[in-house]
């Protein structure tokens, strides 16, 4: 029986007890490929699931870690064979089915995605569930006529994540980019990932009106709450707004003006239960147009398996920006 190592998470609310274990590949939850995890990252929702601050994880025990990418080590699956590079975001891994921090993870064969050519895993796992959401909202939006021209693009939390991600996606794609951030130490990094302009929310000077002066062409929002509610009585006609996070909130009191008077559509990016072909077309377009030009300066750190709960109360307390890698074999 092989062993191999994992993060795991006793019991409901033994998040303080979880920590790196021997567990055993008979362990692992059915599916048609075992992959042999070579990196992971850290996403907002993992921290939550390390630290017990977000109920996250809806069995027990449990392996966090909602993205992994590896080598197809067994594959009962068509198209699927072993040593092929493949990754996982979301579909319930790290939620409801044992996920990517540990060394080898099951899968089934749907959940599983080839990691474009022109990526190492590393790579693929900087991209991870941010550059994905990322790339979904702005294929969201151009679904719904998104283009350079229709204007500025806002995005806030930009010194996170998908923020970051985005920034660096939007402006190699052409567009002008407003980069949102309370950070002030991130400006640097943020125009030198493409930003046209880098604010703080209070420097947008959004106002109150039902409806503003039309300053934006869309926006995609890693903080819900009051600063999406504001932004959108300031988007032009028939631009987009994708909804990603709720850092800032999860209720949005807005009135209908924008929608019914400007034609502004309010998109949800929801990446864990994303439909494979739309999650198939985002990874191709990652892997070929939409590939970030800077990605790999957007990995701020890296750790391994037994630096999870630091770093995830590091990005918990917003200490950290960009990406952080999990190295999950030393």
């Amino acid at each position: 029986m092989t062993e191999f190592r994992a993060y795991r998470i006793p019991e409901e609310g033994g998040e303080s007890d979880g920590g790196v274990r021997r567990t055993a590949l008979a362990e692992l939850p059915e599916g048609d490929v075992l992959i042999r995890s070579e990196w992971s990252s850290i996403n907002f929702k993992d921290a939550l699931a390390v630290t017990g601050k977000g109920k996250i994880l809806r069995r027990f025990p449990l392996t966090p870690g909602i993205d992994v990418a590896g080598t197809v080590e067994s594959s009962t699956a068509s198209g699927i064979e072993p040593g092929q590079s493949v990754l996982v975001t979301g579909c319930g891994m790290g939620e409801v089915h044992d996920g990517g921090f540990a060394e080898y993870v099951r899968v089934p064969a749907e959940w599983v995605v080839p990691v474009p050519e022109c990526y190492t895993t590393r790579q693929a796992m900087a991209l991870g569930t941010a550059g994905f959401t990322a790339a979904l909202a702005l294929l969201r939006m151009e679904s719904c006529g998104q283009t350079p021209e229709r204007g500025d693009i806002v995005v806030t939390g930009a010194s996170g994540g998908v923020g970051s991600l985005a920034v660096n996606m939007l402006s190699s794609a052409g567009y002008r980019v407003v980069a949102v951030s309370g950070k002030p130490d991130a400006a640097e990094q943020l125009y030198h990932l493409g930003a046209a302009d880098v604010v703080s929310p209070e420097e947008l000077q959004l106002g109150t009106r039902p409806l503003e002066k039309a300053r934006f062409g869309g926006v995609i929002d890693n903080v819900g709450g009051e600063l999406l509610a504001s932004l959108l009585p300031h988007i032009h006609e028939y631009g987009n707004v994708a909804a990603i996070g709720l850092a800032g909130g999860v209720k949005v009191e807005t009135t209908v003006m924008p929608f019914i008077l400007r034609g502004v559509s309010l998109l949800g990016i929801s990446s864990a239960n994303c439909p494979r072909d739309l999650r198939l077309t985002a990874w191709r377009r990652l892997g070929a147009d939409l590939r970030p030009p800077r990605l790999d300066e957007i990995v701020t750190g890296e750790v391994a398996l037994d630096g999870l709960r630091e770093a995830s109360e590091a990005m918990l307390a917003r200490r950290a920006r960009g990406r952080t890698l999990v190295r999950v074999r030393d």
